[in-house]
């Protein structure tokens, strides 16, 4: 919400400071401008990345639209490790294999519509317990095979991101060509009444303005959300390790969670008391 908040304070400063020194709004309204640097640069898109990397592009553009995790939702994910735990130790490993085959059908995760519609997140955490389940796996092990998974998962989403940044690194550019493009066709006016070179000379000189308006104004701060949006949600991956790590080192599942909580940022973070009574409130509802 706060990149359409940002957007329209740009458009609002530009326009409004533009307006404020006596510009006529009417000059910047070039379409010929938009179409050539937003044609080309969209082009260009197409041609540097595969199809997958535009489709994930297009969902992480509007994933910035959502709120990142709040301490709610990383409360809720504990509490569900918890449960998953404490069954585990009450009824044993392989009674874990229905909730990690049927993650869909399990009594305790049935409870987190959000983390089963995850289905990255529930095949990283159901990935995992299965290597824990199939047992002889050290934890050293397990947490390389982990920071693998990690690392996999980071290249992935910090593509997009990377290539939105490039785009707006070249937006000026391509501002330039428009630009150039427009010094053509007013060389082309040369000798002719002085109001239509001058008209032709404002619509070429726009085409540079557009470029370095979408590159800084738009473009770059959009890509930097993304990235810093993945990193956000990132952050649910790393609570989970923590958490699948110390239970497969026999912690308890307090304990075990204790050590998923202190790997989450301080702004979102549930306290101590605060997690540990809501882990007591599930304890006491399941009997």
């Amino acid at each position: 919400m706060l990149a359409i908040v940002g957007a329209l304070i740009v458009v609002a400063a530009v326009i409004g400071g533009f307006l404020w020194e006596g510009g006529k709004l009417l000059v910047l309204m070039q379409p010929a401008e938009f179409l050539i640097i937003g044609g080309a640069g969209i082009g260009s898109l197409l041609i540097s990345l595969p199809t997958k990397v535009i489709k994930q592009m297009i969902a992480q553009i509007m994933g910035t639209l959502k709120s990142p995790p709040s301490k709610e939702s990383y409360t809720k994910i504990l509490v569900m490790l918890y449960e998953i735990f404490q069954a585990a130790r009450k009824d044993g490993l392989v009674a874990m294999e229905a909730h990690i085959e049927k993650p869909h059908e399990s009594k305790i995760l049935t409870k987190y519509p959000e983390f089963l519609a995850n289905h990255h997140l529930l095949d990283f955490f159901v990935d995992t317990m299965r290597m824990i389940l199939s047992g002889g796996v050290p934890s050293h092990d397990l947490e390389a095979l982990i920071d693998t998974d990690l690392d996999t998962h980071h290249d992935e989403t910090s593509r997009p991101p990377m290539a939105l940044a490039k785009l707006g690194d070249s937006l000026p550019g391509l501002g330039i060509v428009a630009a150039v493009l427009g010094v053509v066709i007013t060389m082309g006016s040369i000798g002719g009444a002085v109001e239509v070179v001058g008209e032709k000379v404002a619509a070429a000189l726009v085409g540079t303005f557009l470029g370095v308006l979408l590159s800084y104004g738009f473009v770059g701060p959009l890509a930097s959300n993304m990235d810093n949006m993945n990193k956000e949600w990132s952050q649910y991956y790393v609570v989970i390790k923590q958490a699948l790590l110390g239970f497969h080192k026999g912690m308890a599942p307090s304990i075990a969670v204790e050590f998923a909580r202190r790997s989450i940022s301080s702004d979102v973070r549930p306290g101590f008391v605060e997690l540990e009574n809501a882990c007591k409130a599930t304890r006491e509802k399941s009997g």
